[in-house]
């Protein structure tokens, strides 16, 4: 596997981090334990995330932000407390990508994942805020369970063709910052800018 393929892999996890920090978590783990993921020599060191003691916590984190992401608000309050967590889980998955004898690319990569992670982070978070403001519930669940969903179906392709898995990444980056930008502008549209106060004349 070459670099490309190694960071567009960690690229992608990292992303993913972003949005279901547990799941992706959760699901490497249990690919790896049914042995679904044949990891390359080098990528060993992500042997920890086969250990049941972390799929089982990553499983009771899942099934927190399961529910937690289908309520109103609460969604919000989650993701607020996650700022740090989720951007320092997926740098520290991007970090087990890499290989561990070079440690260039291992910089590299922890800032890359890191900010990936953050990336995909603040736009879960803008997003679903700015559907937070829809007065019918609904669409806070379709969004929830599309993010479920699609964490659990990218990380098989990801991981079942690593080559692929650069291609998924830049996707991820574009669709990131079209989520960005869309929940910017709902945002401009439900809490228009107050007006300037006028200086009182001398």
């Amino acid at each position: 596997m070459g670099i490309v393929e190694l960071l567009g892999l960690a690229a992608s996890v990292s992303l993913l981090s972003g949005w279901r920090l547990y799941l992706t978590v959760f699901a490497t783990g249990l690919a790896m334990q049914s042995g679904y993921v044949d990891l390359p020599e080098n990528l060993k060191v992500l042997d920890a995330l086969g250990s049941w003691w972390v799929i089982g916590i990553a499983g009771l984190g899942a099934v927190a932000e399961f529910f937690a992401d289908k309520v109103a608000w609460l969604d919000s309050i989650w993701d607020g407390l996650h700022t740090l967590i989720r951007p320092l889980g997926g740098a520290l998955l991007a970090l087990a990508v890499v290989d561990s004898g070079d440690p260039t690319w291992q910089v590299i990569a922890f800032l890359l994942g890191g900010g990936a992670a953050f990336a995909g982070h603040a736009t879960k978070a803008t997003a679903r805020a700015a559907v937070n403001t829809s007065p019918e519930p609904v669409s806070n669940v379709v969004v929830s369970a599309g993010e479920d969903v699609a964490t659990v179906g990218i990380l098989a392709l990801v991981f079942a063709n690593p080559v692929v898995a650069a291609i998924v990444a830049l996707l991820l980056l574009g669709l990131t910052l079209l989520a960005m930008w869309w929940g910017y502008r709902k945002f401009r549209q439900v809490f228009p800018k107050a007006e300037k106060i006028q200086k009182p004349h001398s």
